[in-house]
Parts: structure tokens; C-alpha cells; sequence
């Protein structure tokens, strides 16, 4: 059965997945918005940039966050001057390290809804003299929905599963850093597998039913076709 500690650490996950899946919604809209869009030569060094952490050893990037949030780092200097203190080993740190770290698994799936909309519909806006915002708003993003949901999910259930970032960043602090991933392997290391087939059990129920519905409700959206 799940413990007090277990309990804590599924609340302090899911509080961090949604936290940083609401920022990377934030960031990663605009950023997948100008990615589908653009033309700039810089878009391939962007693209390559934002789909790094699919690629790169989690410990890698894990490393190179602490270097750069710990108090020799450049942010690190920054916040403590700042007043604010050091992030790693803290609550922020950790939801920043878990954004950089899912941040392609919402760019992505927006950017590929957005480019699939094509010029159309944004011609078809523009014709009724809608500004650029009221055109993302009441064109862009009603078409997208399916990206949005995707980018949603995956997101949210992939900062959920992080281990070697939020380790290196966070680190295994009860009620404040500890989330299911370091937990779980918290339990294996004391040889408590049947603690750990609670928890990690708990992880598989939650990731198949959350793609079970995506697929589902996806399968029932309507395919988004260009005004005529």
C-alpha cells in the first residue's frame, strides 16, 4: 500500500507537472507559433535547440542546469543578487529544470498543428480586417485544439515520469524536492519492491489511461480543413 511519504511525493509531482506544463504552454506557444511561421534562417538552430533534451542524456542537461543555477552560475549570481537566493535543491528549480527538460514535447505538437493549418484561413481573417491577435484567437486556436490537447498531455505525463533532471537539479528532499521517479528509486535501492510496485503501478495506470483518453478524444476530433 502507498505510505504517507509515497502520497507526498505523488502530490508534489502532479503539483509540479501542472506548474510547469501551464509554463510551458505559456512559452512554447508563442515559440512554436513563429517556428511554424518564419522563414528565418535561424529557424533551424531554434528547431534543433528546443528538440535537444530528446537527445541528450537527461544527467547532461541536469549537470549543466545546476552549473548554471548554482551560485558560480550566471542565473545563479543573477537570483542571489537578486535577493532570491540559489534555485537548485528548491521548488522553482525544480519546475524549471522539468520545463527546459518537457518543453519539446509541447513545441512540437504545436508547431506541427499550426503549420498544418496552412494560409488560408489567416488570408480569410485578414480579408475581415482581424488583427493578428484576433486571428490567433478565433482562427488559430479553435483549428489547433488537437495540438493544444496533445501538447497538454504529453507535457504534463513526461514531467511527470522525469528522473535524471529533477535528481540533479532538485535532489531528494522529503516534501520539498522528492517526486515519484526519485521516490520509486528511494524504494528499489532499499530492496522495497512491493513498496515500489505500488508507486511505479500507480505511474503505468496513470500514463495509459491519460493516452487512452488522448487517442480517444483525437480520434473524434475533426480533421481541421482550410476555410473556403
Amino acid at each position: 500500500m502507498l505510505n504517507a511519504a509515497d502520497i507526498a511525493t505523488l502530490w508534489l509531482t502532479f503539483k509540479v507537472a501542472a506548474i510547469a506544463t501551464l509554463l510551458m504552454l505559456m512559452l512554447g506557444t508563442p515559440l512554436a507559433w513563429w517556428l511554424a511561421r518564419t522563414t528565418s534562417r535561424w529557424k533551424t538552430v531554434c528547431n534543433a535547440l528546443v528538440s535537444l533534451p530528446l537527445v541528450l542524456p537527461p544527467t547532461v542537461l541536469g549537470f549543466y542546469l545546476l552549473v548554471m543555477l548554482g551560485p558560480n552560475g550566471p542565473i545563479g549570481r543573477l537570483t542571489a543578487g537578486l535577493g532570491l537566493g540559489t534555485l537548485p535543491f528548491t521548488f522553482p528549480g525544480l519546475v524549471i529544470a522539468s520545463v527546459l527538460y518537457s518543453l519539446p514535447f509541447v513545441v512540437q505538437p504545436l508547431q506541427s498543428s499550426f503549420t498544418a493549418i496552412g494560409e488560408q484561413p489567416l488570408e480569410a481573417a485578414a480579408t475581415l480586417r482581424a488583427g493578428p491577435l484576433d486571428t490567433f484567437f478565433s482562427v488559430v486556436v479553435p483549428l489547433a485544439k488537437p495540438g493544444f490537447l496533445t501538447a497538454s498531455i504529453l507535457g504534463f505525463t513526461h514531467t511527470v515520469g522525469e528522473f535524471g533532471v529533477v535528481l540533479m537539479v532538485g535532489g531528494n528532499i522529503p516534501d520539498k524536492t522528492r517526486v515519484v521517479s526519485v521516490q520509486i528509486y528511494n524504494h528499489v535501492e532499499a530492496l522495497e519492491y512491493g513498496e515500489a510496485h505500488w508507486l511505479a503501478g500507480c505511474l503505468l495506470l496513470f500514463s495509459f489511461s491519460v493516452l487512452l483518453v488522448l487517442y480517444t478524444v483525437l480520434k473524434t476530433q475533426p480533421v481541421a480543413h482550410p476555410l473556403k
